[in-house]
């Protein structure tokens, strides 16, 4: 693995960890009350789809556990498109 990899997947695991403490001991009604929440989730997800597609084919094809996007569109595109 390259050091811009290793540095994309902490990027990424970082804000995984960030939206999961964000979500603790919330429910799904707290996302239609709290604006706040929803933007900070939401970015969250923007960082870690931003992140796993600048990751290399190269890593991508040897983390065959991952199930990275066959086309290669970013994860927030795909959760937040209209």
């Amino acid at each position: 693995m390259n050091d811009s990899d290793r540095l994309r997947l902490q990027h990424m695991l970082d804000a995984s960890r960030e939206a999961v403490s964000f979500i603790q001991g919330r429910t799904s009604e707290d996302l239609t009350r709290d604006r706040m929440l929803l933007l900070s989730l939401v970015k969250e997800i923007e960082i870690v789809g931003e992140a796993a597609s600048r990751v290399s084919a190269e890593y991508k094809a040897a983390a065959t556990g991952i199930p990275w996007s066959r086309d290669q569109e970013p994860i927030d595109s795909r959760v937040f498109r209209p």
